[in-house]
């Protein structure tokens, strides 16, 4: 079984943020499944897809700085191998849209990766979803908890779907083959 997880925080004033951005892959990803989310044994949200390649799609109710607690428990209660885990994220220091894959690295400042890596080992897959900080003067903490602006909502949509479809591509091919598609930008808009 592989295990997807959106990082976010949770409550209905954060819905829509940049920080919640995993949150928002993983209700995609469960659309498309045709799942809903039930309460897990740990503090998160959890949706079974069945099939030949069974995936855990889940969101932690710990707030971003504690996911860590929650996916640690998750990946022992299931029994999943870390090289079957794929963390869905954002990150400031991408621009809007742009997708980056890995096989696994360090938290490069973002505090809901460094609760991960303190509770699992830097061995996990994570995929990094642009939210942009362009020229924003604003304080980053600020930035991230603010929701995307209304002339950003077609981009939001379409990171979101090629977020989903990068997921799916780890379920079934891995994370390499994942770098390997969508680390070189986005063939939609290259000219």
């Amino acid at each position: 079984m592989k295990l997807i997880v959106g990082l976010g925080n949770p409550g209905g004033k954060f819905r829509g943020t940049r920080h919640n951005i995993g949150f928002a892959v993983i209700d995609e990803l469960a659309r498309r499944g045709g799942v809903a989310f039930d309460a897990a044994p740990v503090e998160a949200l959890v949706a079974k897809v069945r099939g030949a390649d069974p995936v855990l799609l889940a969101k932690p109710m710990t707030f971003m700085n504690a996911s860590g607690e929650a996916v640690g428990g998750l990946a022992r209660y299931f029994k999943i191998e870390l090289a079957d885990v794929l963390v869905i994220v954002d990150e400031a220091q991408l621009p809007l849209g742009k997708l980056r894959a890995r096989a696994r690295g360090s938290a490069g400042g973002h505090n809901g990766l460094k609760s991960l890596i303190a509770h699992l080992g830097e061995q996990f897959a994570r995929l990094r979803i642009g939210v942009g900080r362009g020229g924003q003067q604003r304080d980053l903490a600020d930035h991230v908890l603010a929701r995307f602006e209304v002339e950003e909502s077609a981009e939001v949509e379409r990171m979101t779907t090629r977020a989903a479809d990068a997921s799916q591509m780890f379920v079934t091919s891995g994370i390499e083959a994942v770098m390997n598609a969508y680390n070189g930008g986005d063939p939609a808009t290259t000219e």
